[in-house]
């Protein structure tokens, strides 16, 4: 009879490398940096720009470029990590100029070599996310941002979000982008400039958060489902919870002739089809019409809380459908009982923390840690603001120790993450001598 040798798993790695000396690491390292060209370049740049010093990135572009070689997409992807790095570590060095050197690099070997292995198009797509992320960090001239930020959008690479920009080009860049757009929709433009224009008149509205210009902007499209939704979304967002509702059901009843039964007995047929938010708003316009909401309404909610016992998915549109129709305390309870988005619980957070402090705290806390695993100084500035609200909740609720005590938690846990402790001080949270040196 054979004997059966068991088949041990793979070693831990990770183990085995912590158990190494520094030499035999560096030799390792070094090995392997031969063998390939992105970490090589990583590692040198690494090693030149400690002192935030970003010439040798600068070197590196230039025979990057120059040289229009393959090993192209390892140095821009190493110049990518240098910046990342650096920003990450709150680096005091303006990086700007740097990372739009690499976006209108890659831009440009894009245009003369295309992209076969799609290799190009991703390293473009994240140096302008690094770009917008130094351009918080250490602002450029706001005006000339704008005017960078046109030329790269009409010429069509690459795509350019300007909400990610929003920050750094305050209300003078933002209001310049808007005098180019009118007056490139006064010149009667068609084909791609008409539309590049039309998205950057919309997005401008989004940033400034003017909300009857958005909807007068959407409204003014060709009637389509996914332009009604954000109409929808746009309202709700607002708080204007009345006027997103009556929106859906116009959406959802674009010929308002049948009679007020049958037109109930539609609305009930598409929402009994497709229970949701959506359809339960205009089954509830169309039996308010009718007059005979308060039946329908048992059932529909009844429907949304079966399928809300399914899945998070189905439990948001329960949660939705409660706020839309500005049931707050319903919304809260739903939520808590199966769930919802991040999104939802903060909006009913909100909502609530002035009656409920208390229940609300934990929602702050995990927004806080989920800020933070982003890992972004505009994320980490964005949670030190929900600890000034998480100080005064715990204020009101008489729990000062045990926000100091959280506090002095989140700082140890964190204690590497110094551009995350400088956005806490800044804020004037007071952190626990004892943690803070640590």
């Amino acid at each position: 009879m054979r004997q059966t040798v068991p088949v041990s798993g793979p070693p831990d790695l990770c183990s085995y490398l912590r158990s190494l000396d520094a030499e035999t690491l560096a030799d390792l390292l070094h090995a392997q940096a031969r063998r390939d060209p992105e970490l090589r370049h990583s590692l040198e740049l690494r090693a030149a720009t400690q002192s935030g010093d970003v010439s040798e990135a600068h070197r590196l572009l230039d025979t990057a470029v120059s040289d229009g070689n393959a090993d192209y997409v390892a140095k821009i992807g190493a110049v990518l990590d240098t910046v990342q790095r650096l920003l990450d570590a709150g680096s005091r060095a303006d990086l700007a100029p740097l990372a739009r050197r690499a976006v209108d690099d890659i831009a440009g070997m894009l245009d003369r070599h295309g992209d076969p292995a799609g290799d190009l198009g991703e390293r473009l797509d994240r140096a302008v996310t690094v770009y917008a992320r130094a351009c918080v960090a250490r602002p450029p001239d706001p005006q000339r941002l704008a005017d960078w930020i046109l030329e790269v959008a009409f010429d069509g690479r690459p795509v350019i979000e300007l909400a990610d920009f929003a920050e750094a080009l305050g209300e003078r860049g933002t209001e310049r982008i808007k005098s180019t757009v009118d007056e490139v929709l006064a010149g009667a433009p068609t084909g791609r400039r008409l539309a590049v224009a039309q998205r950057l008149q919309e997005e401008v509205a989004e940033v400034r958060g003017d909300v009857d210009g958005l909807v007068a902007i959407l409204a003014a499209k060709p009637p389509r489902v996914d332009v009604s939704l954000k109409i929808v979304r746009v309202l709700r967002a607002a708080g204007r919870h009345s006027e997103a509702i009556a929106h859906a059901a116009r959406a959802l009843t674009p010929h308002k002739t049948e009679p007020a039964g049958a037109a109930v007995a539609l609305r009930r047929k598409e929402f009994d089809d497709e229970p949701g938010a959506g359809t339960y708003a205009a089954l509830r316009m169309a039996a308010i019409d009718a007059g005979v909401w308060s039946a329908q309404r048992v059932s529909a909610v009844a429907r949304l809380r079966e399928r809300a016992a399914e899945n998070a998915e189905n439990a948001e549109e329960l949660v939705r459908a409660l706020l839309a129709e500005e049931r707050p305390d319903e919304a809260w309870r739903a939520c808590q009982r199966f769930g919802g988005s991040d999104a939802a619980r903060l909006e009913l957070a909100a909502a609530r923390e002035t009656t409920h402090p208390d229940e609300v705290i934990p929602v702050y806390r995990h927004q806080v840690e989920q800020l933070i695993e982003q890992k972004d100084a505009h994320a980490y500035r964005e949670a030190a603001k929900q600890l000034k609200k998480l100080r005064t909740l715990h204020k009101r609720t008489g729990t000062a120790e045990e926000f100091t005590g959280y506090v002095a938690e989140l700082v140890n846990v964190h204690r590497r993450k110094t551009r995350l402790v400088a956005e806490i001080r800044a804020a004037r949270i007071a952190l626990p001598k004892a943690k803070a040196q640590a």
